[in-house]
């Protein structure tokens, strides 16, 4: 008798019809719940729980966001953010497998922290990847004491995945908070920018601006914000960040 295997399932957060900002086109986002890393600008304290959200098996969620589909055009298509989505790495392989049995362009939003070469994730990551069009890679800081001062955990497992991804040819856009007193400094970007120039496989650079619409939600959750009273970056900062990390360097090269 052949045993029946149960469907894995996944918690997500929330999700989003029409996202225009987390990969190409017009995107249907799906927020997972759960993260281990404590960054102090997190705008999304409410997804570090492990065990919160919305169960959903992949084909619910497929379900979902295939009705938009109509939407994307060419270049749109589904992108799993978080929270961090590849803690949930078997839920996104059965996703991101019912996505391109039916064409459409899959993209993972993340920090690379779960990343190792240790089994079984790595396994696992590696045949995620063959269902992967695109990844939002954010390098929260390029220093590893800073890194791990400003979310809680080291870098190494963030810059050995990028070099992965760099070696296997798959495609990534690389984000960067820019935080003043944190990493807004011309030192730590010059190292980054220097650090992605070693990667073969960037198509895009961004930089995401610091910003304060998320503390609500840490007075609400009774959570200490870690960085009251630090403002924004000024437009002259981030043009200086955008020319350090030679945004306009990789304009024209999007996608493949």
């Amino acid at each position: 008798m052949t045993e029946v295997k149960s469907p894995v399932i996944g918690n997500v957060h929330s999700t989003e019809s029409f996202g225009s900002v987390d990969g190409p086109g017009i995107r249907f986002i799906s927020f997972m719940q759960g993260c281990r890393l404590r960054c102090e600008f997190c705008h999304n304290p409410d997804t570090w729980n492990l065990r919160g959200g919305t169960p959903y098996t992949a084909q619910e969620l497929f379900n979902q966001a295939i009705a938009y589909r109509s939407f994307w055009g060419d270049k749109g298509g589904v992108t799993v953010s978080g929270g961090e989505p590849l803690l949930q790495i078997d839920f996104l392989l059965e996703y991101f497998k019912l996505c391109k049995e039916h064409g459409i362009h899959t993209t993972i939003d993340t920090c690379g922290a779960p990343f190792t070469y240790e089994e079984p994730f790595f396994s696992k990551f590696e045949e995620l990847m063959q269902y992967t069009d695109l990844l939002l890679f954010d390098i929260k800081h390029i220093d590893p004491e800073r890194h791990l001062s400003l979310t809680g955990a080291s870098n190494s497992s963030v810059l050995e995945m990028a070099r992965y991804l760099s070696d296997h040819q798959i495609p990534v856009w690389i984000r960067h908070v820019l935080v003043p007193t944190r990493s807004d400094y011309d030192e730590y970007l010059i190292r980054l920018s220097d650090f992605i120039e070693t990667l073969d496989n960037v198509r895009k650079v961004e930089i995401l601006p610091y910003h304060e619409l998320g503390v609500y939600k840490y007075e609400a959750l009774g959570i200490p914000y870690r960085l009251k009273g630090v403002k924004p970056p000024t437009e002259d900062r981030v043009r200086n960040a955008q020319r350090l990390l030679k945004v306009d360097q990789y304009k024209g090269y999007l996608e493949d």
